[in-house]
């Protein structure tokens, strides 16, 4: 067996998860190269913490290469180039051939694409973006706060309607609420729109009871920010005190460039493998577009939802799938896309959707009820991941062999 590269792009849920899993699949004669230009790691999931004042950026960041399996060597460097013809990558450090590479750069966000957006706009989809929104809902005591989806497709679905609710439940503590209007807005016809009607009504439910107002189907058209207006087109204009934006997202300008991308900008998979039209090439997490079964609009049809918990079960299918190439074993490993999603409600509690998302003809998604469970799970999850690869794999096997409910939810994740 002659010994081979492997080259990911990515360090972020799908780049690690598929670096770790090589490195304990693989005999050592195999190099695994993982390329990212950001040393330190930031667990997304948690910047809704931050935003709420209960996670400082120390407690969810950890250097990259403390994730990382010791044998996996890392690249502190950005992606310049793909060159798919010539097998390899340009970085800013060099260049790397490659036998297989293992595109995972996620989804950039565009802020500069909506017109009037100001550069200093809120928003928790950075852990910079989170720090600074926690400071300006400290000093909000009244007034009207509008987050705004400004465009699909945007990474974790559920993220907008927790937000929302953590803000409500920011300023209940606070004994203001009443003096604070909330209101989000979406270009989507319903919650998760993935999901089931059912799903979506459930959750549009939640937010009428705790007094937040939903908008669906309000697309943004621009931002005045000097008289503090959005303007929705034919929907109407809206004055708001404090804006809180979800930036339209696009795949990284490298991905456009390589030929990986489709005409919607976003690059095509074999849903099951991962594999793209280049021989030995993968693509897995936000920079993909798969195709779901099933229409959210009578003509826009459905796609998988950009969300870690995917990028996670695909990274593992890849990985798996090039061991068995590389070792000449029957390559049996395919992406099912069962996914799930915690919801943080505030209060501590959290909601728990999941379901079977290449279900035919379309998707179906269900609720657990909203409580403490899911919210600790969530917690659990976030001490795990933050964990090193050892001790993640000794976790998780302690977690099967005692069971119980928490440690149950630890073992399935």
């Amino acid at each position: 067996m002659s010994a081979k590269t492997i080259v990911i792009l990515g360090g972020g849920v799908g780049g690690l998860v598929a670096a770790n899993e090589l490195a304990r699949q693989l005999s050592s004669q195999h190099k695994i190269v993982l390329v990212e230009k950001n040393t330190v790691h930031a667990f997304a999931p948690s910047f809704l913490w931050v935003m709420t004042g209960n996670r400082s950026t120390p407690q969810i960041t950890r250097g990259l290469q403390q994730l990382l399996l010791p044998r996996i060597e890392l690249v502190s460097s950005e992606v310049r180039s793909m060159d798919l013809a010539q097998r390899h990558v340009e970085t800013s450090k060099g260049f790397l051939s490659y036998d297989y590479l293992v595109v995972s750069l996620g989804a950039e966000l565009a802020p500069e694409t909506v017109s009037g957006l100001p550069g200093d706009f809120h928003t928790f989809f950075t852990l910079e973006g989170s720090a600074r929104l926690r400071d300006a809902l400290r000093s909000f005591d009244r007034g009207t706060i509008g987050v705004v989806i400004c465009s699909l497709p945007y990474k974790c679905p559920g993220a907008p309607h927790e937000a929302v609710m953590l803000i409500d439940n920011l300023f209940r503590r606070r004994k203001i609420r009443r003096q604070v209007d909330i209101h989000l807005f979406t270009p989507e016809t319903q919650p998760m729109p993935v999901a089931r009607p059912e799903l979506g009504h459930a959750i549009s439910e939640v937010l009428r009871q705790k007094d937040i107002h939903f908008h669906p189907e309000h697309k943004l058209t621009s931002v005045n920010s000097e008289v503090k207006e959005l303007d929705f087109g034919n929907k109407g204009k809206f004055q708001y005190d404090l804006l809180v934006a979800i930036p339209p997202h696009r795949s990284p300008r490298v991905v456009r460039e390589s030929g990986l991308a489709n005409a919607t900008g976003w690059v095509s998979v074999d849903r099951a493998t991962l594999a793209t039209s280049q021989t030995g090439v993968f693509a897995l997490g936000d920079v993909t577009l798969i195709p779901l079964p099933g229409r959210w609009k009578p003509d826009v049809p459905l796609a998988l939802p950009k969300a870690g918990v995917f990028a996670h079960a695909q990274a593992q299918v890849v990985a798996r799938r090039i061991t068995a190439e590389i070792s000449g074993s029957v390559v049996r490993d395919q992406f099912c896309a069962d996914g799930y999603c915690m919801l943080e409600a505030g209060e501590g509690l959290a909601g728990f959707a999941y379901g079977n998302f290449f279900l035919e003809p379309s998707p179906q998604l269900n609720l657990k009820t909203i409580g403490r469970t899911w919210h600790w799970g969530k917690l659990l999850f976030e001490q795990w991941w933050l964990s090193t690869p050892g001790f993640k794999r000794d976790v998780l096997a302690s977690a099967i062999k005692m069971g119980g409910r928490f440690y149950g939810i630890l073992a399935i994740i």
